[in-house]
């Protein structure tokens, strides 16, 4: 189950100063690309899972993503991930043709096919996606990923920060903008919710 504390920032300006704010702290910028799955028939999306392939830079790295059961509640998101690197190549000839994932020895594409009882070329089609750009820091003993994404209709800023303890870690964040006059608010929806609604909420 990955726990992580979702907090909206509502414009450019109130992120810049953010990140202004945690720059001594910065650990690493990732550019990513996500792009999303699901059964021809539903049977992912019927069941609140989808699948996600995400690529890292010029395609240094993708990871295949199955998540589950998403529940995001006063800016705490709980859900089932399971994740695993996979060849940036397949992952790419899987993007230009989606039937390609039935064919993906994984552990994960495994389990879409055992537990989802999506299987053959004709199973999957894409859904399309979004970059994010996500600079990452260590800050006050909290992983905190500071995200800018791009959608097609619009861009959102958000910070996020996965722990084993939401309540403090996001109680230790909301103090953190309060003390600096930047405004923020709770997350409503998951980016994959988002784009899917084809609007910012």
């Amino acid at each position: 189950m990955e726990v992580e504390v979702k907090l909206r920032l509502p414009n450019a300006d109130s992120y810049h100063r953010v990140t202004t704010l945690l720059s001594p702290f910065h650990v690493i910028t990732h550019r990513q690309h996500n792009l999303f799955f699901d059964g021809a028939g539903s049977e992912l999306s019927s069941r609140r899972a989808i699948l996600r392939l995400r690529f890292y830079g010029d395609d240094e790295r993708c990871v295949v993503s199955l998540k589950a059961k998403a529940v995001l509640v006063d800016g705490v998101s709980r859900v089932e991930e399971d994740e695993e690197d996979l060849d940036p190549k397949i992952g790419r000839d899987c993007v230009d043709e989606p039937g390609k994932l039935g064919l993906v020895e994984s552990r994960i594409m495994g389990r879409v096919k055992e537990e989802f009882g999506v299987v053959g070329e004709n199973g999957f089609v894409g859904l399309g996606g979004f970059k994010n750009v996500r600079n990452v820091y260590d800050w006050k003993g909290l992983k905190l990923e500071v995200d800018e994404t791009h959608f097609d209709f619009g861009t959102l800023f958000e910070i996020e920060c996965e722990s084993s303890d939401p309540e403090e870690a996001k109680r230790i964040l909301e103090e953190f903008l309060k003390e600096n006059g930047i405004d923020y608010s709770y997350s409503v929806a998951s980016k994959f919710a988002i784009f899917r609604a084809g609007k910012l909420p």
